[in-house]
């Protein structure tokens, strides 16, 4: 489902609200031509009257039509709302302005055109909204099989209106009210066997946050296979750790960055079940993992139903993602490697203390113990 856009060569604008007959009808094009304004004459950021010559602005964008004659009209029928956009590279001027000289023009132009496949919407969706927010990735393929459950609330950005519906069409909602140009294909099913290569195909960068192991070995042969760069950021308590995976500038990069070695699909499926622990532990970094979490994963099934995860973890990967898309975008410097970002080190004023960290090397050494981990 998409904005249905109003098609003026075939349609009036009467003819086209009267039809869909939206319940709520939102036109605030006069601040919209105000901002466009202000945005493309700054010597008013100083000078506070500018009623006047925003009146003569707005007159002479409209070159004499009524207003809701001139701009873009979208309906979103998913909550029957009309509402009034500014042509798109308006649209996109405005939504950027904000971003210039953090982001040049040029510099955003190259990120708009980004096409960037987000595999798995809990963590993932924290990045394709964050890239959408700056203005990046006009064009993106979502996946998730998953409806919203009341326990996904402390980490998807949502309320309790959205148990129950599908996470791809939260996502794809919010972008296109966001920006109703941009292109959206959906994979309602998640990423299969089936429609894999359907779901790479023409795609620039990978974002891959879905939970199974099998799924995340099979996008990852395919996108090296492709030579297209994998992102996947694993929240990890109050921090994240981020996996980068250049197979467009190194074909032969290892997968996980030699986490797994060079695993292939036939070794993985002659791993029995209880081997599984060990490899998303491995994936993961057990090195890295912090120490709360290591004991939390020993309590799932017993007093804990999932491995914990919090919203700050959730939001921080996010912001981690749209800024490697933006630097593979920009063709700037961004390597291979699993990185780890921190809060409490960053934060915490004991967190090299002597005794704080031989804590932590004891959990970890225990827990990978426990699993079988050198």
């Amino acid at each position: 489902m998409k904005p249905e856009q109003l098609d003026r060569s075939r349609e009036s604008f009467s003819a086209f609200r009267d039809r869909l007959q939206p319940s709520a009808t939102i036109d605030r094009y006069d601040l919209l031509l105000e901002d466009l304004f202000l945005i493309r004459n700054p010597r008013f950021k100083f000078i506070k009257d500018h009623t006047n010559e925003v009146k003569a602005f707005s007159e002479e964008y409209a070159a004499g039509k009524p207003t809701e004659e001139v701009g873009e009209w979208f309906f979103f029928p998913w909550n029957s709302t009309l509402a009034h956009y500014l042509p798109h590279d308006e649209h996109q001027e405005i939504r950027t302005a904000r971003n210039r000289n953090i982001i040049t023009k040029e510099e955003q132009e190259k990120f708009y055109g980004l096409r960037v496949a987000y595999a798995g919407l809990s963590v993932g969706s924290h990045g394709a909204m964050t890239a959408a927010l700056m203005g990046g990735a006009r064009r993106i393929k979502i996946a998730d099989p998953d409806e919203v459950s009341p326990s996904n609330l402390n980490r998807i950005r949502s309320d309790f209106l959205a148990v129950g519906r599908k996470k791809t069409d939260l996502v794809r909602e919010y972008i296109y009210q966001l920006n109703p140009y941009a292109e959206i294909e959906t994979f309602e099913s998640g990423v299969t066997e089936e429609n894999i290569n359907e779901f790479l195909k023409d795609m620039d960068v990978l974002v891959e946050e879905t939970d199974d192991l099998e799924i995340k070995i099979r996008l990852r042969l395919a996108a090296r296979e492709r030579g297209i760069p994998v992102v996947m950021a694993t929240d990890n308590g109050d921090g994240v750790i981020v996996e980068i995976e250049r197979f467009d500038l190194d074909p032969s990069t290892k997968l996980f960055n030699e986490a797994l070695g060079d695993i292939t699909l036939e070794e993985f499926k002659s791993f029995s079940p209880h081997e599984l622990p060990k490899l998303a532990t491995k994936v993961a970094g057990a090195d890295l993992v912090v120490p709360r979490m290591l004991l939390s994963l020993k309590e799932v099934g017993t007093t804990l139903y999932s491995w914990p995860q919090l919203g700050d973890a959730a939001t921080l990967s996010g912001i981690a993602i749209a800024y490697c898309l933006r630097k593979i975008a920009l063709q700037e410097p961004l390597g291979n490697g699993k990185l780890e970002i921190n809060m409490d080190a960053i934060f915490d004023p004991t967190y090299n203390y002597a005794d704080a960290t031989q804590s932590r090397e004891d959990v970890r050494t225990m827990f990978k113990r426990a699993i079988g981990l050198p």
